[in-house]
């Protein structure tokens, strides 16, 4: 039994390593970052045990459907440790959660998010929950809350891991998807700002690990630092997406993260039907011939764990390409026509890429 003396207090939470007035300072700190990323559903403010969205907004749909997603960003977050930059890594988290809603064609309202660190450092906390509330701006929907969980001794004090759940609602006779894509119709692919977030486990071995480079190193084919191009946020394709789905028929969308082009497209293809990208429709930006020469690794192992400079594809009738490409164009989205459905016959969905990419 242990003897507890005079003047002492025994064990505490602070002395476990919770500081719990560190997380009430974090909390005050991202509320007007909160408030930033709202939509007019939003019932209450910061601070309630569960986020509130008026979904009486939802009685002009016939038959509205809830899509839910969630994701975080891999070991991206290691980068954003490592250059002591927090403000930017919550924009990969939306971009991840909110590009899978809108693949079916669901608008986005709103997202919470779980941010566990090793110790609360207030400012840091703030940062990345501005990440994300700035995220959440470029994609439309609301940041309606979030929890900021402290686990010292499982974490370091400057580790942190960043996980979001996102909801939206499509019309039911609207939602896209592998029932609507035909032979004949066209894909429309979408430039990625970079790596993304997928993949950085193989790019920090290769680079790190195997070639030991320095994230302040500056790289001339990429005009900048590494630290730089690997800490590139996340495109947010959603409003774009969505954009194009009002002005034109589409029939799909395919969200180009884990398991690179091919794999993710073949989740929008039915069976019968092959999805084929020309790689010499796109020189993929040197980030991606970067990892592929340092490592070595192989165009195989590089397709099938990147993006390869594409972030989403539309598949579109042949009769929506032009206002498709003109319309993402108006929006500031590279895109261009990258290839085609075929007939495949009684096989099940494949999607492939061929030739060579662009130089």
């Amino acid at each position: 039994m242990t003897e507890t003396l005079p003047g002492d207090s025994g064990p505490s939470y602070a002395a476990a390593g919770v500081d719990i007035e560190a997380g009430e300072r974090a909390v005050d700190l991202m509320k007007k970052w909160v408030k930033k990323a709202g939509r007019p559903e939003v019932v209450g403010g910061l601070g309630g045990f569960a986020g509130l969205f008026d979904v009486s907004a939802l009685k002009g749909y016939r038959r509205p459907l809830l899509a839910s997603a969630t994701d975080g960003v891999g070991t991206k977050v290691d980068i954003a440790r490592r250059l002591g930059v927090y403000d930017t890594i919550g924009r990969d988290l939306v971009g991840m959660v909110v590009d899978d809603l809108v693949v079916c064609g669901a608008e986005p309202l709103f997202m919470t998010d779980y941010i566990c660190v090793g110790k609360v450092h207030p400012e840091r906390v703030a940062a990345i929950v501005r990440g994300i509330a700035e995220g959440c701006v470029l994609a439309g929907c609301a940041l309606v809350g979030g929890e900021t969980a402290e686990h010292p001794g499982l974490l370091g004090a400057d580790d942190f891991d960043v996980a979001g759940a996102g909801t939206g609602v499509v019309e039911a006779d609207r939602m896209l998807g592998p029932e609507r894509v035909r032979a004949g119709d066209v894909l429309i692919a979408m430039a990625s700002s970079g790596l993304h977030s997928n993949g950085y486990s193989l790019v920090r071995h290769v680079l790190f690990e195997r070639a030991g480079w320095q994230l302040e190193r500056e790289v001339p084919e990429l005009g900048r630092s590494l630290g730089a191009e690997l800490l590139e946020p996340t495109r947010i394709y959603a409003l774009d997406c969505l954009a194009l789905a009002r002005v034109t028929e589409v029939h799909a969308f395919s969200h180009i993260t884990g398991g690179g082009l091919a794999s993710n497209l073949a989740r929008v293809v039915p069976d019968g039907l092959h999805a084929t990208l020309d790689r010499s429709s796109w020189t993929p930006a040197p980030v991606f011939q970067l990892v592929g020469e340092v490592g070595p690794v192989g165009r195989e192992e590089l397709e099938r764990t990147l993006n390869m400079g594409v972030g989403m594809v539309a598949v579109v009738p042949a009769g929506s390409v032009d206002v498709a490409l003109a319309t993402l164009a108006d929006r500031g989205v590279e895109a261009w026509v990258a290839g085609r459905v075929t007939e495949r016959g009684e096989q099940p969905a494949a999607a492939a890429l061929t030739g060579d990419y662009a130089s």
